[in-house]
């Protein structure tokens, strides 16, 4: 009998009984328990498995016909993926949400306290991290065919503790219990090379006596909307080429014994190392060689497999870098096909070119990732004199274009000649990509006039735009259940797979039952929050007040020092006139400060010191609270978000790329304050100006202020409530232990500035205002908050998915059968 027929597999069913047997089979068979030893643990990994198992046909089943229909594949390659918790997720794209839960009921389980209980996935840090999640998401439920690699951080970037007012970074142990959601393929292990010497060879290089490291696949699975597809993460973790030492073990001298083991694993521990040092520094160079070289080892393995050569590699697989992180793809791309497969260079070049493509996310030119060229060459000799030759090649082109422009010659080389020499990670990313989007409309439009305006005027037809976006189904139909399901009940459940449908709910902004509804809900959603809160010691709010949020990383171009700046004016408001028609304000912030940062910790610290001193004080009462929730995460974003009122996405005009936290916030209905930067913009296109506070100075205005040479301590010196405000803060009012303790914040406001929040902060003070007048009538600001949400279908990140798959990867979604759409 052939094997195809005797190899049969059960396929789960989604009943509540079939869904207990499967959880019991888990609990026995693949966690080795039964009912009396079981522990809260081993329950949620028996319901992990047991959901695992359900993805586990469409997943097959969009493997197998990516490589029967020979599609061509997108391979996204990010050093961080912020996934956030998987199970509820999947059980949401499985549609066994309620079966599962009276599955676990009957065995004992108590399914709330189980979903709890997963840690986040420690794999990324801000929104880089989390947009490359929702594009995974996205193009599992577009159905396209294609993987994200990355790395397997073993203790992710930190978890954020809060002590006396100040970060305090610890190990972030997520897989310290496992993680049942993955599966290692060991079959699937590369040689990655650091150090060495080279040898020329007939043309090539040999590159010998190398210090290697083994990376090794770990794949988890995305699934799509109810099933349509599931798309593979592919994560590398390294393992030393050698085991210990034994002759010094053997020896006594234990540490040396595993020495180098250590060494060559330390490079997936953590998520960007603290830089600062030259060892740090190196680290975090091999950790993004590490990732790019085992991909693309593992996208050419892929693709001989099924092809004879590289004659169809363009045709067949597109490579995108999200960010700079992964540009050692195009020299280590280059390496693999000239030194490992005898290609010779041009043909390598023109594969290049037309493979990769490029996400630009920041303007800013301190955060353009650039290497020492001593650097570089020491630990990857090979890689620096094929950037040497590319950029000779380059410049040797540019220079017949425009033979009298030397100025130019210096400005686009792949080398920065100034000073130390650097090599130019975006350059290099440019040059390689036959695409480079930004995500906004402002950011690419800046890009092409600032940081790339050379390259765009050599390559006009390279430089496009893709607005970012969310995935709906974690950020509404997961993180808020009460909305989403008033949602359903006016206009069906269909805007999960496509958001457009929410502008229906616009016939229903001025309709007082809806109206009551949406109100409902959001106070649902704002006591799940002051539930949160509640677990910050001696902090108690009312969840009536406005719930005013500004939750992202900490740094200083996001501006959370002008939120601060403004508590403060209301703090000293409210204490001179207590009895004015005040609208009760509760300020919420979050988020992690790099631990090598340390003016972005200095303000987290104020912060807390400006929270304890409101909080504390009696006259106050509940007119004004200020938290600051400790180790931002994606589960807890699913908290925080559904329970704001306002948003702040206050970024200096043209420091913001996009955002997707603006997204997030108008999708579950608080309405926007910030300036016009990023997507704002769009958003404020979308639902209407009379349904956003825009405020500040716009990207020229910065711009002419700066160039003219901007002057900050003018505005201090006229504005009183300004100047009442940072000198309460250098006066020590907020930390009377230590009067001078934010002397270097009050210096950087008035002597420099450098992101202009003193500029901004009168026409900011007067939009709080208006933020007060709006939410005095609750009818009004409920209209406008249900016109954000109908305004929000053009941010899916199915849309955005759907652009690059058409407009830069040249993918077609696959083309799959029925079962796989079942659960």
């Amino acid at each position: 009998m052939p094997q195809t027929l005797l190899f049969q597999f059960d396929k789960p069913t989604n009943s509540v009984e079939a869904l207990r047997r499967s959880i019991s089979n888990r609990l026995v068979y693949a966690v080795g328990k039964d009912l009396r030893s079981a522990t809260q643990r081993d329950w949620l990994f028996a319901v992990f498995y047991a959901v695992r198992d359900r993805i586990m046909n469409s997943w097959r089943e969009s493997l197998a016909q990516a490589e029967d229909q020979d599609a061509k594949r997108v391979y996204y390659l990010s050093m961080e993926f912020l996934t956030g918790r998987a199970l509820t997720n999947a059980i949401l794209a499985t549609d066994i949400y309620e079966p599962i839960k009276q599955a676990c009921a009957l065995l004992g389980a108590d399914f709330d306290a189980l979903i709890d209980l997963e840690p986040d996935a420690g794999l990324g840090n801000g929104g880089l991290g989390r947009l490359a999640a929702c594009f995974l998401d996205s193009m599992a439920t577009v159905g396209l065919p294609g993987m994200g690699y990355g790395i397997r951080y073993e203790y992710g970037m930190f978890a954020q503790r809060i002590e006396h007012g100040q970060q305090v970074e610890e190990p972030d142990y997520w897989l310290v219990n496992g993680y049942p959601w993955e599966f290692i393929r060991p079959e699937f292990s590369y040689t990655i090379r650091f150090g060495g010497r080279l040898v020329p060879q007939n043309g090539h290089s040999l590159w010998l006596d190398t210090q290697d490291v083994i990376a090794t696949a770990y794949d988890s699975g995305v699934p799509g909307h109810q099933m349509s597809s599931v798309v593979t993460m592919r994560l590398w973790s390294a393992r030393a080429s050698g085991g210990v030492n034994l002759d010094a073990f053997n020896r006594g001298d234990y540490i040396q014994a595993v020495e180098a083991k250590n060494q060559s694993e330390n490079v997936s521990r953590v998520l960007y190392p603290d830089d600062r040092t030259e060892h740090g520094h190196e680290l975090r160079l091999r950790q993004e060689y590490f990732f790019v070289s085992a991909s693309l080892q593992d996208i050419l393995r892929r693709h001989l497999k099924n092809h004879g050569g590289f004659d169809q590699l363009a045709d067949k697989i597109a490579i995108h870098l999200n960010d700079t992180h992964p540009a050692l793809a195009v020299p280590e791309l280059m390496r693999l096909l000239l030194d490992e497969y005898q290609v010779d260079w041009e043909k390598a070049w023109s594969l290049c070119t037309r493979i990769f493509s490029y996400t630009n996310h920041t303007l800013m030119e301190e955060a353009l990732e650039t290497w020492q060229v001593d650097l570089l060459g020491r630990v990857l000799p090979r890689h620096m004199g094929l950037i040497y030759d590319i950029n000779a090649r380059f410049l040797a082109e540019v220079h017949s274009r425009f033979p009298a422009d030397h100025a130019l010659l210096r400005r686009i080389s792949l080398i920065e000649e100034r000073g130390v020499r650097r090599v130019r990670m975006a350059h290099l990313s440019v040059l390689a990509s036959h695409k480079i989007n930004g995500v906004s409309a402002l950011h690419s439009q800046l890009m092409v006039d600032t940081i790339f305006s050379d390259f765009a005027r050599m390559y006009p037809d390279r430089f496009c735009n893709k607005t970012n976006g969310i995935t709906p189904r974690r950020w509404l139909s997961q993180a808020n259940r009460p909305l989403s399901a008033l949602i359903d009940s006016r206009i069906g459940a269909e805007w999960r797979r496509d958001l457009d449908q929410l502008t229906q709910l616009r016939e229903f902004a001025d309709d007082p039952e809806f109206q009551n509804a949406f109100r409902l809900a959001k106070q649902q959603n704002k006591r799940r929050l002051t539930d949160l809160i509640a677990q910050c010691p001696g902090v108690v709010v009312d969840p009536h007040s406005l719930f005013d949020v500004q939750v992202k990383r900490m740094h200083e171009y996001k501006r959370q020092l002008l939120n601060v700046l403004h508590v403060i004016t209301r703090y000293h408001r409210i204490l001179a006139n207590p009895h004015a028609n005040w609208v009760p304000r509760t300020v919420i912030f979050a988020g992690k400060a790099a631990s090598a940062y340390y003016m972005a910790k200095l303000i987290i610290r104020l912060i807390n010191d400006v929270a304890r001193v409101i909080n504390n004080d009696p006259r106050i009462g509940s007119l004004l609270k200020v938290v600051f929730i400790p180790n931002y995460r994606v589960s807890l974003a699913e908290i925080i978000i559904p329970g704001a009122n306002l948003s702040e996405q206050i970024s200096t005009a043209g420091t913001e790329a996009s955002g997707t936290g603006n997204m997030k916030f108008a999708l579950n209905g608080a309405l926007t304050i910030g300036t016009w930067d990023g997507a704002n913009i769009e958003i404020a296109e979308n639902v209407g100006l009379d349904n956003i506070f825009i405020f500040g100075n716009r990207t020229d205005k910065v711009g002419e202020l700066r160039g003219n040479g901007y002057q900050p301590r003018g505005y201090y010196e006229k504005n009183f409530d300004l100047k009442c405000a940072i000198d309460r803060i250098a006066e020590g009012e907020f930390s009377p232990e230590e009067p001078e303790r934010y002397r270097n914040v009050v210096n950087a406001l008035i002597e420099s500035d450098h992101y202009q929040l003193l500029a901004d902060y009168d026409e900011y003070v007067a939009c709080q205002d208006r933020v007060d007048d709006l939410y005095r009538r609750p009818a009004a600001w409920t209209r406008s908050a249900i016109l954000n949400v109908a305004g929000m279908g053009v941010f899916s990140s199915d849309r955005t998915i759907r652009e690059y798959a058409s407009e830069i990867w040249g993918v077609e979604p696959l083309s799959m059968p029925p079962l796989a759409t079942v659960g």
